[in-house]
């Protein structure tokens, strides 16, 4: 009796322990099925990433867009090829003809790619990151250069228009407000730039300058290769000479040239109504780097060391503070800026670059650096990488005495050349040369004045093409051991472009009179001068530099990008 209940017992439990596991795989079985008709949410690899308030994430589209770019995106408008585009997304599921050439549709990723001449010449995208904007919150961070209007059987769509630098036109579409409370979210962007039959259009309209150099004098191409500094902060009849007479190709101003917001905006206007007749505008330059060395006058707010940008070590923050400084620039009429700082702060005892370096690493140097540089750059403004080779192993100031670096090529590479080799790669204009004896590499000229380093490594092995410019030719470690004049020569022929005279003007008729001469004598060739006038004209005409005058111009808005970077370095 007691072994049947026993064996009874058993299989109660057994039958019990089946339903429980038979009810249990059903309710998870019913759960799955719900999971799946839920929004997938992100993975959880995304779930500690920082939100950005609408307006930092429209600010980022922004500054992609000078760069040819949307988020989360390789492709590249005005550079990427069709071929790139198919590696990228692959066969494009169907392909459309319009009035503005052929599209490559790829409605799985929400993308359509125009293609020109086998290269990308506009992305439409409508990913929910842009449709997640309004007209409003368009309109309020940024005014549109044009507003547009397109309508047929299907859409009654308004454009917002954005005329970036390089010559990227962005475009914001979305449904035409109905009425003035009626707030639409985008349908979709548009990123585009103009295609010419041998690739991208430099679009150089009518500037004179497009023509060539075959009909300038030697004067003028020895004055274009002139960079030149200026007493007082109004125009005089010597500035005026400097520009007219001797046919500067740039100006430079330092602390003491700039008092005012309206001052510094009428000094640049005159200079350029002085150089009306000249068929090449003016290089106007100006040392802004933030921290310590900042000439922005009362009003401008100025932006943080770069030490304390290498320290967050961030790219996208070091892009935003090039592209203030660009319009820092833009809106006071500058073309130029002397940054960013390339040099490798090395040296402990250091006391000319100390904190205008990113830091002492060459990685977080480089890519500080070039992210500063494009950021400049996506603003239409010319950014000067210094001070080739690199400042950063000195314990002199050059301003005061010749720094001597005892360092091989080899030894170099390893440290100070890597963030100006790398530079260079990522598109580099303009490249200062420093005022540092490297006895290893030239017993006996300056690395400005050295053709082992301007064309044996700069040229040579860097396969550099842009402007090379010479220090302040007026600093001590200079003036101490040559004459200025001599020393532009000498910089001439060891193959620089620019020469900075930064300092003293009364020295700019030296300086032309003595290369003129060597030129007639035959110490210089006419087609040396040639090879440094027609770098410096074509980087004029690349930037579409002209004698536009600027208005006096209000920086609330910059101002605030300003504090917002201060904030993230704090």
């Amino acid at each position: 009796m007691i072994k049947r209940i026993t064996i009874i017992t058993l299989i109660a439990i057994i039958a019990l322990g089946a339903a429980f596991f038979f009810i249990r795989s059903l309710a998870d079985n019913t759960n799955g099925k719900q999971a799946d008709q839920q929004p997938k949410n992100p993975s959880s690899g995304h779930e500690n990433v920082e939100i950005q308030e609408p307006e930092e994430a429209l600010d980022n589209i922004f500054n992609l867009a000078k760069q040819g770019k949307i988020p989360e995106s390789n492709i590249v408008v005005g550079e990427t090829t069709t071929d790139a585009v198919q590696e990228t997304l692959g066969e494009p599921e169907k392909t459309t003809d319009t009035d503005v050439g052929r599209f490559l549709n790829y409605p799985s990723h929400d993308i359509d790619v125009g293609i020109t001449e086998g290269i990308v010449s506009d992305m439409r995208s409508s990913q929910g990151q842009f449709k997640s904007f309004d007209f409003d919150t368009i309109k309020s961070n940024k005014k549109s250069d044009d507003t547009r209007y397109y309508q047929n059987e299907d859409y009654n769509q308004i454009i917002l228009v954005y005329e970036l630098s390089n010559n990227y036109v962005l475009k914001w579409v979305l449904p035409k407000p109905a009425d003035d409370s009626d707030n639409p979210n985008v349908d979709h962007i548009s990123l585009s730039k103009e295609i010419s039959g041998s690739g991208v259009t430099d679009e150089k309209g009518d500037n004179p300058s497009d023509t060539g150099n075959d009909d300038m004098s030697l004067d003028e191409k020895i004055g274009q290769m002139i960079f030149s500094g200026v007493d007082g902060t109004e125009m005089t009849t010597e500035t005026k000479d400097i520009i007219q007479k001797y046919h500067v190709g740039g100006i430079i101003l330092y602390a003491n040239n700039i008092n005012s917001k309206t001052q510094t905006v009428n000094f640049l206007k005159g200079m350029k109504a002085a150089n009306a007749d000249n068929s090449y505008p003016l290089f106007l330059g100006v040392d802004e780097e933030g921290g310590r060395v900042t000439r922005m006058p009362d009003g401008v707010k100025s932006l943080p060391s770069s030490r304390s940008i290498g320290e967050l070590s961030d790219k996208n923050v070091s892009f935003n503070v090039g592209t203030i400084l660009g319009e820092q620039m833009k809106a006071l009429g500058f073309n130029l800026d002397f940054a960013p700082v390339l040099d490798v702060n090395s040296n402990p005892d250091n006391s000319v670059i100390g904190d205008r370096s990113f830091g002492d690493d060459p990685d977080i140097v480089a890519r500080m650096g070039i992210q500063t540089m494009k950021g400049v750059q996506s603003e239409g403004i010319i950014s000067v990488i210094k001070h080739f080779p690199g400042h950063g192993d000195t314990s002199k100031d050059s301003h005061l005495q010749l720094p001597k670096v005892d360092k091989s090529y080899k030894e170099l590479s390893k440290l100070e050349l890597i963030p100006f080799k790398r530079a260079i790669s990522e598109g580099a204009d303009v490249s200062m040369v420093a005022h540092i004896l490297l006895p290893k590499i030239d017993a006996n000229d300056p690395a400005s004045m050295s053709k082992e380093v301007i064309t044996g490594i700069l040229r040579e092995d860097f396969n550099f093409d842009g402007v090379v410019m010479t220090d302040d030719l007026t600093m001590e470690a200079i003036t101490d051991h040559y004459h200025v004049a001599q020393a532009a020569v000498q910089a001439v022929k060891a193959g620089a472009d620019s020469l900075l005279v930064g300092h003293n003007p009364d020295l700019i008729s030296t300086v032309f009179d003595k290369l003129k001469e060597a030129v007639e004598n035959g110490e210089i060739s006419e087609d040396r001068i040639d090879e440094s006038v027609e770098r410096i004209t074509d980087l004029k005409e690349n930037y579409q530099l002209s004698n536009e005058k600027k208005r006096v111009p209000n920086f609330q808005s910059i101002n605030k990008n300003v504090e917002a970077i201060l904030k993230k370095v704090s």
